[in-house]
């Protein structure tokens, strides 16, 4: 157990905490890239999320990497390591991951043990036209952030099923119990974040 003292850790519980936001489809009238706007808005006033995109990210190739990484995977890299936590919005194609975000985080985990994804604090979500609200696909992911040493936040789970009856034509997320509980999620991601924060100072001896 970590023991924190005052005068050496931050005031994390008033601090304004950064947050990468990641949508796994590059759609225009994506869901999840609605989810992702939607908790832009309903976020506690402590988390600001900024939304990146994944256009510019090429499949990952070892060869590529190797002869240098491209501008657009260094500045993702850089802009996750310096904030204090990843929000992903991910669809679930044929019961998995998509194909755009699982390469994203391919690249990410790079290099193994150093990556920009190591000790990160993370939150998944999603929506869906079906049922399971991409159940299988976050599953999947959780199972990759095991090995790049990404804390996940565990509960509550946002699986927005039917998703096409809560966004209106606009792309707003309008069905008021999910806006709702889309705020819930994201305040305790809020804590998991302070939690990690505050462990990373630990009192002086």
């Amino acid at each position: 157990m970590v023991i924190t003292d005052a005068s050496t850790a931050p005031a994390a519980a008033e601090r304004v905490f950064d947050v990468v936001g990641l949508a796994g489809s590059l759609r225009r009238g994506s869901y999840n890239r609605a989810l992702l706007r939607a908790a832009t808005e309903v976020a506690p006033p402590r988390l600001h999320i900024t939304i990146h995109e994944l256009h510019e990210i090429p499949l990952y190739n070892g060869d590529v990497e190797a002869a240098g990484v491209p501008a657009s995977v260094q500045a993702l890299r850089d802009a996750i390591r310096q904030a204090d936590g990843l929000l992903i919005a991910t669809p679930e194609y044929n019961h998995g991951v998509p194909g755009v975000l699982k390469n994203a985080v391919d690249w990410l985990s790079r290099p193994p043990n150093h990556s920009a994804l190591a000790g990160k604090v993370a939150a998944l979500m999603g929506a869906s036209p079906g049922m399971s609200g991409t159940m299988r696909s976050q599953t999947q992911l959780r199972q990759s952030f095991v090995f790049s040493d990404t804390y996940v936040l565990a509960q509550p789970e946002v699986l927005v099923a039917r998703a096409h009856e809560k966004f209106d034509g606009d792309g707003r997320l309008v069905h008021q119990p999910t806006r709702e509980f889309l705020g819930f999620f994201l305040q305790r991601f809020a804590d998991l974040i302070a939690l990690h924060v505050t462990a990373l100072h630990p009192a002086r001896p």
